[in-house]
């Protein structure tokens, strides 16, 4: 479980695929272990597990399923991305719980400067639109954000100058392709529902 506050990015250093995935290699100045080997990370939203950590080098596996969930699939050598360690009990959470499980693909249809911020227009998949909720939470890779307003076919955040300098979104432009995990509450509510 994540909270969608992240304070580092990490850069992909290599890749090396497999018959089933691929191993994805990470270099952060985030304060890794050895001891954190075996748990969950956020890797721009998606939930993976630390396989080794050696020299600020974190190496990471992703099966088929997971690269065809995720924009890793478009992710090159030397992408910056988004790392965050998973909660620990009686931790801050200042975000909204993330679980590291990608709902989508999206992709990036606008990008405005709004002031010091920029608002993002974001497309959204038809089946997914009853879980846009106004002023609700949504995570684009890995960042917990509120949803400003939406349509049928997209979405909108604004994101603020400190979330703009501390994670990959500052860097994203129109046709880049973004994670989206849809809020947990939303979707049990939408199940219950249905």
């Amino acid at each position: 479980m994540f909270n969608g506050i992240i304070y580092k990015t990490a850069k992909i250093l290599k890749t090396e695929k497999t018959k089933s995935g691929l191993y994805l290699f990470l270099r952060s100045s985030l304060k890794i272990t050895k001891k954190d080997i075996g748990s969950s990370f956020s890797c721009n939203g998606s939930c993976l597990t630390l396989l080794e950590h050696k020299k600020n080098v974190s190496k990471f596996y992703l099966s088929a399923e997971t690269l065809k969930r995720t924009n890793f699939k478009y992710q090159k050598k030397n992408s910056v991305i988004n790392l965050e360690k998973s909660l620990k009990y009686g931790q801050e959470i200042a975000g909204h719980f993330l679980t590291g499980h990608i709902d989508e693909i999206s992709t990036i249809k606008s990008v405005k400067n709004y002031g010091q911020s920029k608002k993002f227009v974001i497309g959204a998949n038809q089946k997914n639109l009853a879980l846009l909720i106004y002023k609700g939470s949504i995570g684009i890779n890995g960042v917990s954000l509120t949803i400003n307003n939406f349509t049928k076919k997209n979405f909108e955040v604004l994101i603020i100058p400190h979330t703009l300098n501390w994670t990959n979104l500052g860097a994203l432009k129109k046709g880049d392709h973004v994670n989206i995990e849809y809020d947990l509450v939303s979707k049990h509510f939408n199940k219950l529902k249905n």
